[in-house]
């Protein structure tokens, strides 16, 4: 793809024409080629939008971003009298956080990229970087930062794409109904992938229909948009999708997929072969990443690589550079322990795979699992977590540690299985059994939602290998 030298501004009449926007000094205003929510990150030529969050407001930091070299600031209009005094371009607006996104669009409408955008209930930050990582070696791409991918996230997204870059990969992410036809309607993506429907969120989406629902807005935007939609054709709610589009790629293990993966292993030691099959070509591919369920994700970004354009052999490229995510199913070896760090967070599926993973790996070790609650699941959560205690891999496991509220159903349905396993009641009990606990020769896995904050564990199990 050919390099634009294109530089992306925003310029006075861009505020003028933002939606409910009043400009104070707008004589002073010079075009911003930046913008940002932190005053220390902005730099001379950039906007700062103050937002107020749950810890500051970002008000509180206007004039530190004056001082920083903001050209202009964004303040909301019911605090215009703090800073009447400041003879520099205040733009005033009823909403920051919405008058955000206006602006994230404006600066969409200017980029030269194209866009891809992916969302689902288990897999997209993995396969967002995996699809960005394998964009890099055909152009210049600005991807979502870790999972930066909410309202205000998309947008910073958008922002931090230079007018020369080739690719935008931003990950969307929600859990509550609208948010991903907010972020949908500002992106508007060129190529639009859903990993899968799962049990995720469902606190407030209620079920996968409402699930389905609410990551099927990313379609719907790609296609109003006149983009493209790429179907996991192996996951039945998404499938149904296909006749429902005009421009459609689709890719799964399944046959009849456009983009056909065959995935061998995980073998002994977590490692995946996966082939891909793409208009009567094939590519063999070993993914550097652990897991038959990261191997699926590699499959979901090349589909969406092929979709932008790539070729299998920038497939075969981009792949060999592929890191796993931090603490996404993170593998290290210390002596004879293998740690498996899944900390960042968890749902059904995502747990399961993460068990069925513990369970088939390194087969002459002791195996553990350290696992806390799963948020967000609403009425569901009980029998959420003791449906886990249904899978087989559970006989392959040596003793299972549980914490947290929810977890203690789990406990109890693997005690009356005759499996061996402990819950503990506080965080401090688990972390103290864990430090007087012996590692050696063992595979254990960390996993749990992000508010159990299972990170904590790992020094204490690192520090049970003698």
């Amino acid at each position: 793809m050919k390099y634009s030298m294109k530089k992306i501004s925003i310029t006075l009449q861009d505020i003028f024409d933002l939606p409910g926007a009043e400009i104070v000094h707008p004589e002073l205003l010079k075009p911003i080629n930046m913008v940002s929510i932190d005053s220390r990150t902005v730099k001379k030529g950039g906007l700062y939008v103050a937002i107020k969050g749950e810890k500051h407001d970002g008000h509180t930091f206007v004039e530190s971003a004056f001082e920083n070299g903001a050209s202009a600031v964004m303040i909301k209009s019911s605090q215009y009298k703090k800073f009447s005094h400041l003879e520099k371009p205040l733009i005033l607006v009823s909403d920051t956080v919405k008058s955000l996104g206006d602006l994230a669009k404006v600066w969409r409408s200017k980029l030269d990229a194209m866009v891809i955008a992916i969302t689902g209930s288990n897999g997209k930050t993995g396969t967002k970087d995996y699809a960005a990582t394998i964009l890099s070696s055909l152009g210049k791409v600005t991807a979502t930062v870790a999972n930066n991918n909410n309202h205000i996230g998309v947008p910073l997204t958008l922002f931090s794409a230079k007018g020369t870059d080739q690719y935008v990969v931003a990950e969307a992410g929600t859990n509550h109904f609208g948010e991903i036809p907010y972020t949908a309607a500002i992106a508007q993506p060129d190529i639009a992938l859903i990993t899968n429907i799962g049990d995720s969120h469902l606190e407030f989406l209620q079920d996968r229909k409402g699930v389905l629902k609410e990551k099927s807005a990313l379609f719907d935007a790609a296609a109003a948009h006149g983009g493209l939609v790429v179907v996991n054709i192996d996951d039945p709610l998404l499938k149904k999708l296909v006749k429902r589009y005009p421009k459609v790629m689709t890719y799964g293990t399944s046959d009849g997929a456009d983009v056909k993966g065959v995935i061998d292993g995980p073998d002994a030691f977590g490692k995946t072969t996966l082939t891909i099959q793409y208009k009567k070509k094939k590519a063999v591919l070993i993914p550097p990443v652990a897991g038959w369920h990261n191997a699926f994700n590699v499959l979901a970004a090349c589909a969406a690589a092929l979709a932008a354009g790539a070729g299998l052999d920038a497939l075969k490229k981009g792949v060999a550079k592929l890191k796993a995510p931090k603490q996404r199913l993170n593998i290290t070896e210390l002596k004879s322990l293998v740690l498996i760090d899944d900390t960042y967070n968890a749902n059904p599926a995502s747990m399961k795979a993460g068990i069925e993973f513990a369970a088939a790996i390194y087969p002459e070790k002791r195996r553990y699992l350290v696992l806390g609650d799963m948020f967000e699941l609403g009425a569901d959560a009980v029998v959420r977590h003791q449906e886990l205690a249904k899978l087989k891999a559970f006989k392959n496991i040596t003793m299972t540690l549980t914490v947290g509220k929810s977890m203690l159903h789990l406990n109890e349905a693997l005690v009356k299985k005759g499996m061996d396993a402990k819950h503990f009641s506080s965080p401090a009990k688990l972390l103290s059994f864990l430090s007087k606990s012996d590692f050696q020769n063992a595979v254990v896995l960390v996993k749990g939602s992000r508010g159990m904050k299972m990170e904590t564990y790992v020094p204490a199990i690192i520090g049970g290998v003698k």
